[in-house]
Formats: C-alpha cells, sequence, structure tokens
C-alpha cells in the first residue's frame, strides 16, 4: 500500500471514528431523571422544558410521571420512585419534609391576584337550592382530594376571609380529581374546589354553578419543585442541571401566558399559541389543538418567571397547617427549604 494512500486511509478513519463518538456522546451524557406531575397548566413551566429540550440541553433525559393527586407524588419522590415533584404543597407533604425527607428548591404555580386561579364550584343540585354564595360553606359539604391537600388549606383560607365557620363544612376525602368531579355531577357534594381547565369543563356542561375565583380573595405559594434529601445532598450537578431547565421553561410559560397591556389586563405574549399546543400534550393527551389550546390559554394560573418561592407566604401555610393539627408543632418550616440552586427568592426571612 502506498504511503500517501495509507496516509489518507488512516485519517479516513480517524475522522470516520470522531464522527461516530461526536453522535454517541450525546447519549451517553443524557442522565436519566423522573418528575411526579399533574396533568395540570400550572405546570406548564415544566412541560414546555421537556418539549422544547431544555433538559436535553443539561444533558437530562427527563421521564414525567403523571398521578391523580398531590400527595402520591410527595410520597413517590420519598420512596425513590421519582426523582423530582412538581404540584402543590399538602399537610402531608410538610410533614415529610418536616421529618428531613425532602427539599423545596423551586416555586410551581402561584394564587396572585389579576391571574387566573382555582375556581370554588357548587353543585348544579346544591346551586338550585340557593348555595349561590361562598359565604354560605358553613352546613355544606366540600370535595377533597386529601385531608390536609391544597383544597383544604383553600377552605381554611376563605372561611378566614370570608367568615364562615370552618369547623362547619362538612369535607369528603375522595382521594382524586376525576373522583371530585364525579362527587359534584352527580351533586353527591355541594361543592368543589378545582383548577380553571377542569372547572371550566364543569361550568360549561351545566353540572357545576361558579361561586368564585380564589385569586380574587387571596394570594398564596400554591406549589413548588422538590426533590428528595438525599437527591439534593448526592446528586447536586443533576439538581442544578434540573433547575437550570425548569426556570427557562417557566420564563417561557409567563412570557406566553402572563403578559399585562398598559391597562393592567392580562394578555397573551408572542408564540402563546405554540407554547399552549405544547402543553396541551401533557395537559389533554390526544385532544385535537384547535380545542385543547384555548383551554390552556384559558386557564395559566400566575408563575414566576424566575421559579422563586414566596418563602414567607410558605411559612404562612405551614403555621396554618399546625394550628389544625395536621402539622406536627416540632417541624422547622425552614429547615424543609434548599434555596440555594435559585437567586433572589421572594420574601425571605
Amino acid at each position: 500500500m502506498a504511503p500517501m494512500y495509507r496516509t489518507r486511509l488512516f485519517a479516513a478513519i480517524l475522522i470516520a471514528a470522531a464522527g461516530a463518538l461526536a453522535f454517541a456522546a450525546p447519549s451517553r451524557a443524557q442522565e436519566k431523571a423522573s418528575v411526579g406531575v399533574l396533568r395540570f397548566v400550572s405546570s406548564g413551566g415544566l412541560f414546555l422544558a421537556v418539549e422544547k429540550g431544555y433538559f436535553k440541553a443539561e444533558g437530562l433525559d427527563v421521564e414525567l410521571k403523571f398521578f391523580e393527586a398531590a400527595q402520591p407524588i410527595a410520597l413517590a419522590v420519598v420512596s425513590g420512585d421519582v426523582d423530582f415533584g412538581v404540584t402543590a404543597f399538602t399537610g402531608g407533604f410538610f410533614n415529610l419534609a418536616g421529618k428531613g425527607a425532602l427539599k423545596i428548591i423551586a416555586a410551581q404555580a402561584k394564587e396572585a391576584k389579576g391571574y387566573e386561579g382555582n375556581l370554588v364550584l357548587a353543585s348544579k343540585g346544591a346551586a338550585e337550592k340557593g348555595f349561590t354564595d361562598i359565604a354560605q360553606f358553613a352546613g355544606k359539604t366540600l370535595g377533597i382530594s386529601q385531608v390536609g391537600s391544597s383544597f383544604h388549606y383553600q377552605i381554611g383560607q376563605l372561611a378566614r376571609l370570608k367568615g364562615f365557620d370552618l369547623a362547619k363544612v362538612d369535607m369528603k376525602p375522595l382521594q382524586s380529581l376525576p373522583n371530585m368531579m364525579a362527587a359534584l355531577k352527580s351533586s353527591q357534594v355541594d361543592g368543589i374546589i378545582i383548577a380553571p381547565h377542569l372547572a371550566k369543563a364543569l361550568i360549561a356542561s351545566g353540572d357545576a354553578k361558579l361561586l368564585g375565583r380564589y385569586s380574587d380573595f387571596d394570594e398564596y405559594q400554591f406549589g413548588g419543585l422538590f426533590a428528595g434529601s438525599k437527591t439534593v445532598a448526592n446528586k447536586r450537578a443533576l439538581v442544578e442541571k434540573f433547575v437550570r431547565a425548569y426556570q427557562k421553561g417557566a420564563a417561557d410559560y409567563y412570557a406566553a401566558f402572563l403578559q399585562k397591556d398598559a391597562s393592567g389586563a392580562v394578555v397573551a405574549g408572542p408564540g402563546a399559541d405554540e407554547a399552549a399546543a405544547l402543553i396541551a400534550k401533557s395537559v389533554y393527551p390526544g385532544e385535537p389543538a384547535e380545542t385543547a389550546v384555548p383551554k390552556v390559554r384559558a386557564s395559566a394560573f400566575y408563575v414566576d418567571p424566575q421559579a422563586r418561592l414566596d418563602v414567607a407566604d410558605l411559612l404562612r401555610q405551614v403555621e396554618w397547617y399546625k394550628q389544625q393539627g395536621l402539622v406536627d408543632q416540632a417541624v422547622d418550616a425552614k429547615s424543609m427549604l434548599d434555596l440555594s440552586f435559585i437567586k433572589g427568592h421572594l420574601n425571605a426571612p
């Protein structure tokens, strides 16, 4: 074999090998991570980060695992069935986190005045009997997912704000969102509090009457991103990558749905339909974009564009749960927070 030919052949082999390695490297670099989540528009930032490839750009292969209620997600993170959770806070969550099992690291949705929020509904039957105002909840039945759920917390705050006795509300734990909706449709309960994308379908069908929007009465840090304490301690690089991608998704969500015009009205930003279509793939799987996209756009909770937590509000939530006997008095709320992954959390003491 001529020396020149051998040189060219060797060079060609090196180029081919380099190309193969370059092609294989991203595959090898993808670290698997799983996250428990509900099919809620309020988790849209997470869905955008997945669909737009932000996790992949960080070298993460993220699997979404869907649940029917918030509390089981916290349990799944503690057991190691998922690495992260994105959902609403509950009394059960705060107990687990207070025992050192979980760390809250970023924000999910927030009930914020002027923005969409959970809707308070009356069943058709209850409304026909005169249940037309939130202040009338005393003596009524309320369907919730679990005792200590975010719905339990919200009815507690509405009792404080509207002046009715929480002890006189008969709460029915129904374990899942579909069960809550079914119970309202059949008038087995007088009312529920539920996410807007689910509530609006019940109102449109005539199965429910709107009593009010929670965000018109109160603001609070509805949910967050959390991980097992061992994951945070032992896999910090993984958590940092996850949070960076998650923040990019939150920023895109904010830009698409949460802009305000000169009058203060919420307006869609550039690319809102495209973002809604990507979110709809998780919230309304299998539904045509022409019907799913408007639903997503009409149900966008407030999300901080940097996924920053309202720390002071979280501390208030834990105190309320303690007052109700749903969180152990020994729980130190500050110990469940790891604020080191995002700069500038809101109202941090």
